[in-house]
């Protein structure tokens, strides 16, 4: 359906109201979070998609503090949960408790029923339990005895995993992976947001605390004019192009055949239209450009592409393969 100039204009000023609620989002996040510009912007962009990420860094990078202030300055359930080797499915979906008074059994939910859950070093818990995480965020519901329940939106789980430390861990496998919208990689802060690092954790001061900004029917309602963000047809061919570019390279004319063992999901198409709906919201814009795309691709494709033997053998990553699609597709 053809879409006015007009109408286009209408939805951006219906963007810009509702981005003023973000906006102050992020200044009340960074009053605690030094830098980290990347990480705080995809956060937000995952909160309007309606989709999970996974967090990926060394120790130390304030990954789970900026989920934690996040979920602090909306006015909303949070729930941090550990993962641990001995951990068990129940303790994070929940159980049923037998009651000896009257020989009944009742529900215990467990902190999966939160609206945003920090799922911090996902990774140390065996397969079961991450399984039981990964179903709960994709059927977004729960199953303890007979009884289903629905969990409260918006519901976001945002986990994070150690790159370097292989001891005691379990991998995700990658269908599981998959079921995250976006993985991020938290890096290093450069030397000047070192030094406020530094000086904000002076002894005599204490670290200001977040004040909730936002209300979850704020998120909801965000999310509907998230819908509205008008996407044209080239912009569709053009992220199904890069999808597919990643599975069948040979045929968009790309010299990565030898590095791609398992192209992106179809899962990717979605999210790369969610995100890049995102990022036209966030930038205060009623339309998707293709540089929106670009922006949201590397972190929607990266662990959706499983690189080849020759690939490893030559040092390139999912990343560079990425960067190499996005380099040579021709963008409209």
């Amino acid at each position: 359906m053809a879409v006015t100039f007009s109408e286009v204009q209408q939805v951006g000023q219906l963007v810009r109201q509702h981005y003023e609620h973000f906006d102050r989002l992020v200044t009340e996040i960074r009053r605690v979070i030094v830098g980290q510009d990347n990480l705080l912007r995809k956060m937000l962009v995952g909160l309007l998609a309606d989709g999970h990420i996974l967090l990926e860094g060394v120790p130390g990078l304030a990954k789970s503090s900026a989920v934690a202030c996040l979920a602090r300055a909306i006015r909303t359930k949070f729930q941090r949960i550990q993962f641990t080797p001995d951990l068990l499915p129940a303790d994070i979906l929940g159980t049923l408790v037998f009651q000896p008074k009257n020989g009944s059994f009742v529900v215990k939910k467990g902190p999966i029923f939160a609206n945003l859950v920090l799922a911090d070093e996902i990774n140390r818990a065996p397969a079961k339990v991450q399984s039981a995480l990964l179903e709960a965020m994709q059927e977004r519901q729960v199953t303890i005895g007979e009884q289903t329940y629905r969990l409260d939106e918006p519901f976001m789980v945002l986990a994070t995993q150690n790159p370097i430390e292989q001891e005691g861990t379990y991998p995700l496998p990658e269908a599981q992976v998959d079921r995250f919208m976006l993985k991020l990689l938290v890096g290093y802060p450069s030397r000047s947001e070192e030094r406020q690092i530094l000086d904000r954790m002076a002894p005599q001061r204490g670290l200001p605390q977040v004040e909730p900004v936002l209300e979850p029917a704020q998120v909801l309602a965000a999310r509907q004019v998230l819908d509205e963000i008008y996407v044209d047809d080239k912009i569709r061919d053009y992220i199904v192009t890069l999808v597919h570019a990643t599975r069948h390279p040979a045929e968009f004319n790309l010299s990565i055949k030898e590095w791609i063992e398992y192209g992106a999901s179809p899962r990717a198409t979605i999210y790369l239209v969610r995100g890049a709906r995102a990022m036209a919201f966030l930038a205060g814009r009623g339309y998707v450009t293709p540089q929106d795309v670009k922006d949201i691709a590397p972190d929607v494709l990266r662990h959706r592409i499983i690189v080849s033997y020759e690939a490893e053998a030559e040092e390139k990553t999912s990343d560079d393969v990425v960067r190499h699609v996005l380099d040579h597709v021709p963008v409209p």
